[in-house]
């Protein structure tokens, strides 16, 4: 039995995938408009998610339907160690608190991995497809708007064991087509996923009233003022 999931994410979260897009914080960032500080926020609130997610996925590697979408290479919480010790400091963990966002993004992973744990893998999709995606064109957005060498302050997005990122998510596409899952979890799953976007908005949106401290008012709504199709609308992301 093949569930198709893959094709079923992919069709199922265009629009949620096109409104996190519209967030004024990632509008400014596509723009080239990146505050260090806030950046800081945005990798620290990110922690607590992926702590919590990649927690969740240990605990659950044996599941049988988790156990096929099983990749330690996609973790990123060590490499946001790394990020968040170079913006704060050696004692970063006393620095960073999450946004109340961000708090109900953990505890809704939190709260799936007790009751329905299939469910992460909404949420593993959302994160980490998006990450091999256009996080990457992030990455190289920060290196250049805050003037960083290599992956420095960057590392969340480098996939150092994942050398052939489109080779990767061709891979990863599969194993989610071939799960042995039947049309009622699969579209739960999915349901999860636009949940999962609609998370990840809640918490960029959180970081709009730090950005437009750091770069005015008028600014801020001249970048934001237009609306981005999406990338979902002309492409293929994901």
């Amino acid at each position: 039995m093949s569930s198709n999931l893959a094709i079923k994410l992919r069709a199922g979260t265009q629009k949620a995938h096109t409104s996190a897009e519209n967030a004024g914080f990632t509008k400014c960032f596509l723009k080239g408009v990146v505050d260090r500080n806030c950046f800081a926020t945005f990798l620290g609130n990110l922690y607590y998610v992926y702590s919590e997610l990649e927690a969740a996925i240990e605990k659950h590697r044996e599941h049988p339907v988790i156990k096929p979408l099983y990749f330690p290479e996609l973790h990123r919480k060590a490499n946001l160690e790394k990020d968040l010790e170079f913006y704060y400091g050696k004692n970063w963990q006393e620095q960073i608190v999450p946004t109340q966002a961000t708090q109900n993004y953990v505890n809704r992973i939190r709260e799936i991995s007790a009751k329905e744990p299939v469910l992460l893998l909404g949420h593993t999709y959302t994160r980490y497809m998006g990450d091999l995606s256009g996080g990457q064109m992030f990455q190289k957005i920060a290196q250049t708007a805050l003037k960083l060498e290599g992956y420095q302050g960057t590392s969340f997005y480098n996939f150092e064991q994942i050398p052939d990122k489109n080779a990767f998510k061709d891979k990863y596409r599969q194993a989610l087509n071939a799960l042995p899952i039947d049309d009622v979890t699969a579209d739960k799953i999915v349901a999860e996923a636009n949940h999962a976007f609609h998370l990840n908005l809640l918490a960029a949106q959180d970081l709009e009233g730090t950005l437009i401290q750091a770069i005015g008012q008028v600014l801020y709504n001249s970048l934001v003022r237009s609306h981005n199709p999406g990338s979902t609308e002309v492409a293929p992301a994901n």
